[in-house]
């Protein structure tokens, strides 16, 4: 998924009947919105209520959230990790500034949809979002791209071109893989920023720019400036804000919303509605993976998954072989020592380890850890009294 594709993150609704068939609730306005779940709720019935509702052989939906206050700027993002809501909140707090933001992050997490979500919620959202690719131009073309061009100015212009600078006038420019700038460019670039003016290439007229410059990369631009490969002035120009995007696998709690939205877009595009949900074995497998291409994977994998699938859930063996062969070097089977061991002690260890990783994966949400592991929050609640788990022994 291109970043401008990853999905943005949502708000809660309290409107029971806007529920679509995913669990993921709609607001009367069309923007999908979602919160994370309290921790405070001890019912049996509504547990058994959740697990009545879901399909036998098919992974629980993600459970409706309770309302939780979120950034103004999260308008249809989807995801609830603190990590992910944290660069939002700066967002809300910088974005009706003027101030050059940096944005880095691996590829396919999303930078672009920062970068829009800083252009939206800014005073500029009327004027263009205009975004570069400066790793996707050719170093020849590039300049042209950003200051225009005058007649003449090169074999082939045979008119004046308008640069990507004049038409982000009033708004935003977006600049895509800045680590990939020429150093040429470089120093033209730190112009606009420092002088707020540029000039066309083959132009001796000096152009006012009015724009409000958000750069993203998923390479270290530290490193490059002591590689020597970016100027280390530009750098400290464009890091005022620094927004990093995290990974997809320091959130795993988003991937089941992640795959419901992208499970649901999916079917709409191919036609193939009849598709009621995914597996839990499948489910699984998609948790567990670490998602090296991040939320643009997911969305490709689960679109795989919708063309391939023959029957009305998801199976592994829908799921693309580098999936399900992790799976497997996950599940290896336990060795038994030579000398012998305590299964009862052994086997009470293995569950409590698990119990931790659930409970640190979900913040200590005892209702999302209880789904992690298939039980009731109520079986779980009474299982950390036994073990006496709490935060500070975990």
């Amino acid at each position: 998924m291109h970043d401008s594709q990853a999905p943005a993150a949502i708000s809660p609704v309290n409107n029971s009947d806007a529920l679509d068939d995913f669990g993921v609730a709609e607001s009367p306005s069309g923007v999908m919105r979602a919160a994370e779940p309290a921790d405070d709720v001890d019912s049996d019935d509504a547990d058994a209520e959740t697990e009545g509702a879901l399909a036998l052989e098919a992974a629980p939906l993600p459970e409706s959230p309770e309302p939780q206050l979120l950034p103004d700027c999260m308008h249809g993002v989807i995801g609830l990790s603190e990590s992910l809501v944290e660069v939002y909140r700066v967002i809300d707090r910088v974005a009706d500034t003027t101030c050059t933001i940096l944005v880095t992050g691996e590829s396919g997490t999303g930078k672009e949809l920062v970068a829009r979500a800083v252009h939206r919620a800014s005073p500029r959202a009327p004027k263009a979002f205009v975004a570069v690719n400066c790793g996707a131009i050719p170093e020849a073309l590039l300049e042209s791209e950003l200051f225009g061009h005058a007649r003449g100015a090169f074999t082939g212009a045979h008119a004046n071109k308008v640069g990507r600078i004049a038409m982000a006038e009033g708004g935003t420019l977006f600049l895509d893989e800045i680590g990939e700038m020429p150093m040429s460019l470089q120093v033209k670039l730190l112009r606009v920023l420092q002088a707020r003016e540029y000039s066309p290439v083959g132009d001796n007229r000096t152009l006012k720019a009015d724009v409000r410059i958000v750069a993203a990369t998923n390479v270290n631009l530290e490193n490059a400036v002591q590689a020597g490969t970016f100027r280390e002035d530009l750098y400290y120009r464009l890091n005022v804000i620094h927004l990093t995007v995290p990974a997809l696998r320091e959130r795993p709690e988003d991937v089941p919303l992640l795959m419901q939205h992208f499970l649901k877009k999916a079917k709409e595009k191919v036609g193939r509605t009849k598709i009621g949900g995914v597996s839990r074995a499948a489910a699984q497998i998609l948790a567990d993976y670490q998602w090296p291409g991040n939320v643009r994977e997911l969305e490709n994998t689960i679109e795989r998954a919708v063309l391939l699938c023959q029957g009305d859930l998801i199976e592994p063996k829908d799921l693309p072989q580098r999936l399900c062969g992790l799976g497997v070097e996950k599940r290896m089977s336990p060795r038994l020592p030579d000398a012998g061991l305590d299964l009862r002690n052994a086997v009470e260890s293995f569950e409590n380890q698990l119990i931790r990783q659930a409970l640190e994966r979900t913040k200590w949400n005892k209702k999302q850890a209880a789904t992690l592991l298939g039980l009731n929050r109520t079986t779980l609640v009474e299982m950390l009294k036994r073990k006496r788990i709490n935060p500070r022994a975990a």
